[in-house]
C-alpha cells in the first residue's frame, strides 16, 4: 500500500495517540477507522468527526476493509491483538504501532506474524500528559521526533512507507534505529526522564510547595502527570536499559553531591559549563 489519499486507514486503540493519529489522517483525505474497547470513545470520534467509522467489539469488518493497521494499544497488548486478528488482514498489509517499548514488542509479534504481512514498528516521540480520545491533538507532532524502528525482517519498502507516515502526520525529524539502539535511547531521554520527576514529587509531602515555586520546577515536573499503567508497564519491559540509565545518572548526582559538600567551586563549575554546552546543542536542533 502506497499513501493515497482514499486508503482505508485502521487505528486500533482511540487513546491519545491512536485518536491524535485519526485527526491527522482524517485531516490529510484517508478513510480513517478505528476500534477501541470503550463505546464511548468510539461514539465521541465518531460524533465529532475524527474517525468515518468504528466498532467497539469485534470490528472484523473494519479490518477486512483497512489497507493499513496502526496499533495504538499498551505495549503487553500489541502481539496479543495481531495474533487474534490477523486472520483478517488483507494479504500484503503493513502494520505499525506507537509503543514506547520495542525489543519486547517487535520480536514477539515478528514470532507469530503471517508471512505475507508485514510490521514496522514506530515511535512519535510526542504526547501530552492526559489520556483518552477527548484530549487528542494531530498539532503536538509538529517540530517532534519521530523514531522507525527497523530489524531485517523489514523490507526498505517498508521503512520508507514508515517513513511516509511520519511525514504526513507532520513529524519534523525522521531517523531509523533498530529495537536495541532505540530502547537503549529511549532508558535514558525518556523514561529516567520521568523517573526523575515522579521523584521530585514524591521526595517530600509539602503540600504548600505550589505557593513556592518558579517555572523551573513546573518544567521539571510537567511529566509527572503520568499514566500509572502504561508506564510501568515501560519500565519493567526496559528494565535493564532502564536500570542502566538510573545508575549513570545516580552516579553523576553524587558527584556533583560530592562537590558541593567539598565546596570545589571549580570542579562545580566545569559541570555546570559542560551542561550548558551540551544542552545548546539542542537549542541548535530546534532552530
Amino acid at each position: 500500500m502506497e499513501w493515497i489519499n482514499d486508503s482505508n486507514i485502521l487505528i486500533v486503540g482511540l487513546g491519545l495517540m491512536g485518536g491524535s493519529y485519526a485527526k491527522a489522517l482524517k485531516r490529510m483525505g484517508y478513510h480513517v477507522f478505528a476500534i477501541d474497547r470503550d463505546p464511548e470513545s468510539v461514539e465521541y470520534a465518531l460524533t465529532n468527526g475524527i474517525i468515518d467509522r468504528g466498532a467497539s467489539e469485534g470490528g472484523e469488518e473494519l479490518i477486512k476493509a483497512a489497507d493499513a493497521i496502526v496499533v495504538a494499544l499498551y505495549p503487553s497488548a500489541v502481539a496479543g491483538w495481531i495474533s487474534d486478528n490477523q486472520k483478517f488482514f488483507k494479504p500484503g498489509i503493513r502494520i505499525t504501532d506507537v509503543t514506547g517499548i520495542k525489543s519486547a514488542v517487535v520480536f514477539d509479534v515478528l514470532k507469530i506474524l503471517r508471512k505475507d504481512v508485514e510490521f514496522i514498528a514506530a515511535h512519535p516521540m510526542a504526547g501530552r500528559e492526559v489520556s483518552g480520545v477527548k484530549n487528542s491533538d494531530d498539532g503536538m507532532f509538529k517540530d517532534a521526533n519521530y523514531i522507525v524502528v527497523a530489524t531485517p525482517e523489514n523490507t526498505q519498502d517498508a521503512i520508507e512507507w514508515c517513513k511516509g507516515l511520519g511525514r504526513i502526520l507532520g513529524f519534523k525529524r525522521i531517523c531509523v534505529l533498530s529495537p536495541k539502539e532505540h530502547d537503549r535511547v529511549i532508558a535514558f531521554v525518556s523514561q529516567l526522564t520521568h523517573c526523575i520527576a515522579v521523584s521530585l514529587m514524591t521526595c517530600t509531602d509539602n503540600e504548600h510547595l505550589v505557593d513556592y515555586t518558579g517555572d523551573s520546577f513546573r518544567d521539571l515536573t510537567r511529566i509527572a502527570r503520568i499514566n500509572e499503567n502504561m508506564w510501568t508497564e515501560l519500565f519493567f519491559m526496559n528494565k535493564e536499559s532502564l536500570l542502566r540509565e538510573m545508575n549513570l545518572f545516580i552516579d553523576e548526582f553524587n558527584s556533583i553531591r560530592d562537590l558541593i559538600e567539598k565546596e570545589d567551586a571549580e570542579g562545580l563549575k566545569e559541570k555546570m559549563r559542560l551542561s550548558t554546552k551540551r544542552r545548546a546543542l539542542f537549542d541548535k536542533k530546534q532552530g
